[in-house]
């Protein structure tokens, strides 16, 4: 398993009064430091020991999303009244409602 191929991200924690480093593969696990760099690197260094301890333990490890295939459909309930305005507002704009909700979404 590459760690390169995870989903790292940095952000500043206000309560904390420090970055944090995260892993959207790993949501329970975060690294605090003083600068972006190091929240990167302790996130990554975290991830890599976590990765090595479910290996040698022979858990399953989460597929990397950038590795996985998605097919650009899923299915979303919404209440109906939501449901008729979308298609309100799609008929208004001479457009189908996946047209809408997909440029809505992607806003």
């Amino acid at each position: 398993m590459n760690i390169n191929h995870y989903t790292y991200r940095v952000t500043w924690s206000q309560e904390d009064g420090e970055h944090v480093g995260l892993c959207a593969e790993f949501h329970s696990l975060s690294w605090l430091a003083p600068t972006p760099e190091k929240a990167l690197a302790g996130i990554r260094r975290v991830v890599s020991e976590v990765v090595a301890d479910m290996q040698a333990a022979g858990e399953p490890i989460p597929d990397p999303l950038s590795e996985k295939k998605y097919s650009g459909r899923f299915m979303v309930r919404v209440p109906s009244l939501v449901h008729r305005a979308l298609a309100t507002e799609a008929a208004e704009q001479h457009i189908s409602i996946n047209r809408l909700v997909s440029a809505k979404l992607a806003a």
